[in-house]
């Protein structure tokens, strides 16, 4: 269960950036400072963090062995993921894109196959290709049919603009967040711990975030001291604490991939955060029944996804041991 409750944790953190970058769109600021300030504020709590744990040096020589792979993930990872993300806060509320976010839960899932998984033999570990979690899946549709619950009521408020512009760029994170962080997974091969990985990949997508600042400065022009503070609290709520956490937990199960389908299924606990959030400091209309019945599904699924993930485990153990 070690891996789950950090991914409950990771979800509880993660659900500040849907409340904040709403907040800070609601207040006029760009959502080009809203993704890159978050990263220039990670880099110095993070390099502490590495430098505390005298890390540093093992990781600039990991990252010297292959720039070209920390790149291209970590511009597919953090660049493809929170990008879209602050764009879609400019055209739709919070709640539309934690619920959109879910997605990833099934996104994920579908990736099985680009990765390899170990199968422990009576020959000893083998590496096999990995299958689409049928079972998983099953679970991962309760779980969107309760968000669809929670916001049914709120769609018919939205234009076709709303919906293009805030909810296909969310589509687009949720494939590349679990595409960049397994991939990284698979380029660090253990050798790095998490708060290694999470500087290294940050680091490694500065050009992405420098560029579209440069971008901003020249088309929104300079950020507001509300939106730096936010964004501040922002890359340490969710930028440093949650991803430590997610990437923690998926680094547990490193190598299954039903118990990673489990892992990245307690983010569909944002979703509750999220409400609870615009509720308390954005003075969002209370959920209706039907929002609550959602609710209920988002959690029976979540619960049921992590079940048949380690009743899958434990029987492929026990054919195994046969």
């Amino acid at each position: 269960m070690r891996p789950i409750i950090l991914g409950i944790l990771a979800a509880f953190f993660f659900a500040f950036t849907f409340i904040m970058n709403r907040s800070m769109e609601l207040d006029g600021g760009s959502w080009i400072w809203s993704a890159s300030l978050r990263y220039f504020f990670m880099i110095p709590f993070l390099l502490l963090l590495v430098l505390w744990r005298k890390n540093l040096r093992p990781l600039m020589a990991e990252m010297k062995k292959d720039p070209r792979a920390w790149f291209v993930w970590s511009f597919i990872g953090f660049g493809l993921f929170y990008g879209p993300l602050c764009f879609s806060a400019a055209y739709a509320p919070g709640w539309l894109i934690a619920s959109t976010w879910q997605v990833t839960i099934i996104s994920g899932s579908l990736l099985a196959p680009l990765f390899f998984e170990t199968v422990i033999t009576k020959m000893g570990p083998v590496q096999v290709k990995g299958k689409v979690p049928i079972k998983g899946m099953a679970m991962s549709m309760i779980i969107l049919l309760g968000i669809m619950f929670i916001q049914i009521e709120h769609a018919g408020m939205l234009s076709l603009k709303e919906v293009m512009l805030g909810v296909v760029p969310v589509i687009i994170a949720s494939f590349a967040y679990p595409l960049g962080n397994r991939k990284m997974m698979d380029v660090c091969g253990g050798r790095l711990d998490v708060f290694q990985r999470v500087l290294g990949m940050t680091i490694a997508s500065m050009p992405l975030w420098i560029v579209l600042a440069i971008y901003g400065l020249f088309t929104a022009g300079s950020p507001s001291i509300g939106q730096s503070v936010q964004s501040g609290l922002v890359a340490i709520t969710s930028g440093v604490i949650a991803t430590i956490l997610f990437f923690q937990a998926t680094d547990l199960v490193r190598g299954n991939m039903q118990k990673l389908g489990a892992v990245e299924a307690t983010q569909s606990l944002e979703v509750l955060f999220v409400v609870s959030g615009e509720l308390l400091f954005l003075k969002a209309a209370f959920p209706t029944v039907i929002s609550w019945a959602g609710m209920f599904l988002v959690m029976a699924g979540m619960v049921l996804h992590s079940f048949v993930s380690h009743k899958g485990d434990a029987l492929n153990k026990k054919n195994v041991s046969a």
